[in-house]
C-alpha cells in the first residue's frame, strides 16, 4: 500500500509549495508524477519549474513530449505512469488513484478553496478504506508543515 499524504494549503500556493516538495523528492532519487486538472494549470506549472529559483530549476517533461519514460519529473493531464515514478503529486482536485505502485501519493489543496477541501476529505475516506497509510499535513503560524494527523 502507498502513503498518501495530504498537504493542505493555508498560507503558501500550490506554485510556492511544490518546486520544494518535488525537489525533496529528486533528492531521494524518485521519479515524479505531477497530475493537475487542466492544460492551462500543467503550462503554468511547466513554466514554473523551469524558473521559480534564479539558481536553480527542476528537470522535467510533459506526457505530451516526446519519450516521457525518460524524464525524472513528468506533467500530466492523465493517471498512470510512463516515466515508472515513485511519487504522485495531486492538484487541482485530481482523483486519487485506487492502487498506485510507488511509494508515496501526495495531494496538494487549497485551503480557501471549498470544493477542493471537500473533495481532500472525499478522498481521505477513500484512502483510509482502501487501507493506505494516510497523513495530513498543514501549514502552521510560521509557514513551517506540521503533521497533524
Amino acid at each position: 500500500m502507498a502513503e498518501i499524504w495530504f498537504y493542505h494549503l493555508t498560507r503558501a500556493s500550490l506554485e510556492e509549495t511544490l518546486p520544494t516538495l518535488v525537489e525533496r523528492t529528486r533528492a531521494r532519487g524518485w521519479k515524479a508524477v505531477i497530475r493537475v486538472g487542466s492544460p492551462e494549470r500543467l503550462a503554468a506549472l511547466d513554466d514554473l519549474l523551469w524558473t521559480y529559483d534564479d539558481e536553480s530549476f527542476l528537470a522535467h517533461g510533459t506526457a505530451s513530449e516526446p519519450d516521457p519514460e525518460t524524464q525524472p519529473v513528468l506533467l500530466t493531464l492523465e493517471d498512470g505512469l510512463p516515466n515508472g515514478a515513485e511519487v504522485l503529486f495531486l492538484a487541482d482536485s485530481a482523483p486519487l488513484p485506487a492502487t498506485w505502485p510507488g511509494e508515496r501519493v501526495i495531494m496538494l489543496f487549497d485551503g480557501a478553496d471549498n470544493e477542493a477541501v471537500d473533495h481532500a476529505r472525499a478522498a481521505w475516506k477513500d484512502a483510509k478504506a482502501l487501507g493506505h497509510q494516510a497523513q495530513y499535513w498543514q501549514q502552521d503560524e510560521t509557514g513551517r508543515w506540521a503533521r497533524k494527523a
